[in-house]
């Protein structure tokens, strides 16, 4: 008889990413693939890198990801977790902001507010959402 470990923590469950609608498991693919791109990449300051992104008239969905992914560490205070590419599995922090991209994209503030104050510094939830909003406005009608 094997004995399976049960998790206290519930950010460390896994979640299928069959539990999102077909279209956003693309864009959590991109999302991903942006992650992947931006783990080497140095660290930037969320002041710096809102600025940076609103001094440009025409900033596209990748410059708003790249940003999140190199500010979010810093914003949440720990290193958030994302898979490769085509995972079926959804980590915590995959989850959340896709819910939160999936809010944005449809108007509703009151829960992008919510999932941001849930998990972001209160000095940093403005400029996330800033980021958030950007990397929605991007996107095709999902």
């Amino acid at each position: 008889m094997s004995s399976v470990a049960l998790r206290s923590d519930q950010h460390d469950a896994p979640r299928p990413a069959a539990l999102i609608p077909g279209e956003w498991r693309g864009v959590l693919n991109a999302l991903r693939v942006v992650a992947l791109q931006c783990r080497v990449a140095a660290r930037t300051d969320l002041f710096e890198a809102c600025a940076l992104i609103s001094n440009k008239e025409h900033a596209g969905q990748d410059a708003f990801a790249q940003a999140l992914f190199k500010c979010l560490s810093e914003a949440i205070n720990g290193k958030p977790v994302f898979h490769r590419p085509g995972t079926v599995e959804m980590s915590f922090d995959e989850a959340w902001l896709i819910r939160a991209l999936m809010a944005s994209k449809q108007g509703d503030r009151d829960t992008v507010s919510f999932l941001i104050r849930s998990r972001v510094s209160k000095m940093h939830q403005r400029h996330i959402a800033f980021l958030i909003k950007g990397m929605s406005d991007q996107f095709a009608e999902a």
